[in-house]
């Protein structure tokens, strides 16, 4: 059993990694911005005992701080960590105020990368100086195909993600002597509730339709890498970036 803490935890495929996690008998820390109530109703669900429910607003620091400590608090440790946590916003740079670009990519930027930068930062600052536990620990970034094929009208959104990718890469090469394994993930379109009116719609089709599945990706495509990556049996994978598209961007 390990004990996690998962960004972003409570909705969409945050509350599928939650999910995951808490069904091969971990202990989870589900993170939410604001939305308290979502957070709780799925930690009400989850398997298990011994779980928790924290908010926070990953672009404070001391916010930032503050949730660690009272994850390592709340579950005695922390060994896994998901940095799930991520927000998009559409601002195409020609239809877009000068004010409005700036502050499109310091809001986002702030929670994608600064705020999973600052999370990983704490969490690894404990798995260095905890003085009982498992030796090592396990990271897993959820990223986006956007980092690499691009997003023309949410650019501070693809940016952000291949930030945290080159962040998982950086961290896999540093942390690998302390035993501290790190990875990501790159998901496609994924279907959740946030994302049923564009399925449904005009559109819906051709989004389907980027897949030679013919479907978008479910939360539990996503959770079933994260799980298998946040695994003790994922130890000689670290430094990778896995492709969770469905064949919908090949690189």
């Amino acid at each position: 059993m390990s004990c996690a803490l998962i960004t972003g935890g409570s909705r969409g495929i945050g509350a599928a990694i939650s999910r995951t996690l808490a069904a091969r008998g971990d202990r989870v820390a589900v993170h939410c911005q604001s939305n308290v109530a979502a957070a709780e109703a799925l930690l009400a669900e989850l398997p298990g005992d011994g779980h928790v429910m924290l908010a926070a607003d990953l672009a404070d620091d001391s916010a930032v701080a503050d949730l660690v400590n009272c994850a390592v608090e709340s579950l005695g440790t922390v060994d896994v960590l998901v940095n799930n946590a991520g927000i998009y916003v559409e601002r195409p740079i020609e239809q877009t105020s000068y004010e409005e670009w700036n502050a499109n990519w310091r809001e986002v930027i702030g929670v994608n990368l600064l705020g999973a930068a600052a999370v990983t930062w704490q969490v690894v600052d404990h798995l260095l100086n905890r003085e009982q536990g498992p030796e090592g620990g396990r990271i897993v970034m959820v990223g986006s195909r956007g980092a690499y094929r691009g997003e023309p009208t949410a650019p501070a959104y693809g940016a952000s993600k291949a930030g945290l990718h080159a962040l998982t890469q950086s961290l896999a090469v540093a942390l690998a002597p302390r035993g501290i394994v790190v990875n990501g993930v790159a998901p496609g379109f994924v279907a959740t509730d946030m994302t049923e009116h564009l399925l449904g719609g005009p559109v819906g089709d051709g989004i389907r339709a980027q897949s030679p599945f013919g479907r978008a990706g479910e939360t539990a495509d996503i959770a079933a890498a994260v799980g298998w990556l946040s695994s003790p049996e994922a130890r000689w994978t670290s430094g990778a970036i896995l492709d969770a598209n469905g064949a919908s961007y090949l690189r």
